[in-house]
């Protein structure tokens, strides 16, 4: 019991904290929050908007809070380029840049039939929960996330990113225009591994319709279902 609590203590710590190591071996939360402000600001107020030589600053700011808002979540470029008043072009160059110096993943739909499957529209992850909380002002404690469940989604991606780096194996998402989903496909070229994660513990095995949908239409080999407890697959 002693043991699931500290676990649980610490995945909590990490999904609001994320894993910079200075922040995670603070230990008030006034050094957590200077050392996070002092990240936050190195990366993206000095770094990155000189490296871009950003005029709009504060689109800029605003792009990386909207994000941070939709972490996990269908990401429609147009409607972002509205409400921001950016560009396309611009928009589209600044979440690059993002990718390119380790703050955003972007996660692209898997598909094969195009009538059907959504084929355009991306989702991005935080490299560093940390930084994605103190961005939407999250960065406080576990009641402060409001979006528990994708926050959990992308410290399983951060995992799945991790093991297969040093592969050609890529990560997918899956919807369909009738609204299934997967929250994650492990696409080796050779054949995939749907992943969905849940945010709680199961008392015994939960294959959606999502998932239901998916394997019936792929045949996978195998299938996972990550949540807090079980380890049955």
């Amino acid at each position: 019991m002693i043991e699931k609590q500290k676990t649980k203590n610490l995945l909590e710590e990490y999904l609001v904290f994320g894993g910079y190591p200075r922040v995670v071996l603070e230990e008030t939360m006034e050094e957590k929050v200077k050392l996070m402000d002092e990240i936050y600001q190195s990366y993206l107020e000095k770094d990155l908007s000189y490296l871009l030589r950003v005029q709009k600053t504060d689109s800029f700011f605003n792009l990386v809070k909207l994000i941070a808002a939709q972490t996990g979540r269908l990401i429609n470029y147009s409607k972002l380029s509205n409400t921001l008043g950016l560009a396309i072009k611009t928009l589209k160059t600044y979440l690059w840049y993002m990718e390119k110096i380790f703050i955003l993943n972007r996660v692209n739909p898997f598909f094969c039939n195009k009538r059907k499957e959504i084929t355009k529209s991306p989702i991005y992850y935080f490299y560093d929960l940390g930084l994605k909380n103190y961005a939407v002002n999250s960065f406080r404690n576990i009641e402060s996330l409001t979006d528990i469940g994708f926050q959990f989604q992308n410290f399983v991606f951060n995992i799945l990113k991790e093991k297969i780096k040093k592969s050609s194996v890529i990560i997918n998402f899956w919807r369909t225009k009738e609204k299934a989903e997967v929250d994650f496909v492990i696409n080796s070229g050779r054949g995939v591994i749907p992943v969905e994660v849940k945010n709680r513990k199961l008392e015994k095995p939960e294959i959606q319709r999502s998932m239901q949908s998916f394997i019936k239409r792929y045949q996978p080999k195998k299938a996972f279902i990550v949540n807090l407890e079980m380890k049955k697959r």
